[in-house]
């Protein structure tokens, strides 16, 4: 992963989201922190060290080490290992549409509905891999970004929820299919409770 160099004038004081700004904004939590924000806040408090990202391995290491003037070191093997950027997949046939996987993804990545099947929209997800573990029928499997030819992950700043390109909506039916289920399925429970839909 090649980080992003952030200029800070000489003289000026670095600030978290200075360090922010380096991370990869994946969300993934394997630095032992609730994200990317918390990490460089403890990071510029001096409360952890700069190699605890595995997504952002070694080029984010070198970034941070400059930034922070510290030395660099080498990734910590307890929070994971630098490996090729990831995305996940839903296998549709096996999904039993529990929702499980939804509450954990950090930026909203997954589209589905109760007991509908769920699609993962690749242009948002970061491979933070925090939807395997809650998923009761292990349907959801990482696979390497660059084999799947999508676009990178946008930064969870500048996403708008929901918002695909043309192109990737007229490309991905089981999306459409998802979101044309949920909107039902959310139409079906606002009539129940006696809302107008």
């Amino acid at each position: 992963m090649k980080a992003q160099v952030v200029s800070v004038s000489p003289g000026a004081m670095v600030t978290a989201d200075d360090i922010d700004a380096l991370l990869p904004q994946t969300q993934c939590t394997r630095c032992g922190h609730s994200g990317c924000r918390p990490y460089a806040e403890a990071l510029l408090a001096g409360q952890a060290p700069i190699n605890q990202c595995p997504p952002g391995g070694a080029a984010t290491i070198g970034a941070l080490a400059a930034l922070l003037q510290r030395p660099v070191l080498p990734l910590n093997p307890a929070n994971g290992v630098e490996g090729a950027l990831l995305v996940a997949q839903i296998d549709e046939d096996a999904c039993i549409g529990c929702v499980r996987c939804l509450p954990p993804c950090p930026v909203d990545a997954i589209l589905g509905a109760h007991q509908q099947m769920h699609t993962v929209v690749v242009a948002l997800c970061t491979g933070c891999e925090l939807c395997i573990a809650p998923c009761p029928v292990d349907c959801i499997t990482m696979a390497p970004r660059a084999s799947l030819g999508d676009t990178p992950p946008r930064s969870h700043r500048a996403r708008e929820p929901g918002a695909l390109p043309r192109s990737q909506r007229a490309h991905r039916p089981a999306l459409a299919r998802a979101c044309r289920a949920a909107q039902r399925s959310q139409a079906a429970h606002r009539r129940s409770d006696g809302q107008p839909t």
